[in-house]
């Protein structure tokens, strides 16, 4: 399942962005140690159930993260708006996943998992507007294409978001956990659905 690396994915840097209508945003690389008691808050709410991390001690909440941020080929950030953590994101060579297994893997494609933790002041459209600041982080590196999702099909919550957000459905996958929602959106149709919004 291994193949080389390419300069597909965001690695290690504090990168900080202004959205129009979100404020500051700032993607940072995961700290499994420092940023843990928020973690273990977030997945351990009733609402997480298809992030599948619930039943996970502290220790073992600690310890995989601290394998993923090992991994050269799947990276964890913690987003803040306006200082305020708001989403774990996690990204992925899928060619070096499981989900590589069961769909064919281009060579731009980039996977990606977000948890919505926080929200912070309301804002019109926020999911919407959340989606778009993290693929502008994803599709700042030119090797990236597409990026590809899976929710958990009985997740319809998620499945409807990355539908409004630009996604286009893709077939049912059967992986370890779940029965997953393949969804992509393309370089070119998240350029358009932008230019269309200015």
């Amino acid at each position: 399942m291994t193949v080389p690396r390419t300069a597909r994915l965001v690695t290690g840097a504090l990168v900080h962005a202004t959205d129009s209508t979100l404020g500051r945003i700032e993607f940072s690389v995961l700290d499994p140690v420092g940023d843990l008691d928020l973690l273990h808050e977030w997945v351990t709410r009733p609402s997480s159930q298809f992030w599948g991390l619930a039943e996970l001690s502290r220790e073992e909440l600690r310890d995989l993260y601290l394998f993923v941020d090992g991994l050269p080929s799947h990276h964890a950030f913690l987003v803040r708006r306006d200082g305020r953590p708001i989403v774990l994101l996690q990204t992925y060579e899928p060619e070096n996943d499981p989900l590589g297994e069961v769909y064919d893997v281009q060579p731009g494609d980039v996977g990606l998992h977000f948890f919505l933790g926080d929200r912070g002041d309301p804002v019109r459209h926020f999911s919407w507007h959340v989606t778009d600041v993290i693929a502008a982080f994803l599709f700042s590196r030119p090797e990236v294409d597409r990026l590809v999702i899976e929710p958990d099909v009985r997740n319809e919550r998620a499945v409807a978001r990355a539908v409004k957000s630009g996604f286009e459905l893709g077939p049912l996958v059967s992986l370890p956990d779940k029965t997953g929602r393949l969804a992509f959106l393309t370089r070119e149709r998240w350029e358009r659905q932008r230019a269309a919004l200015s």
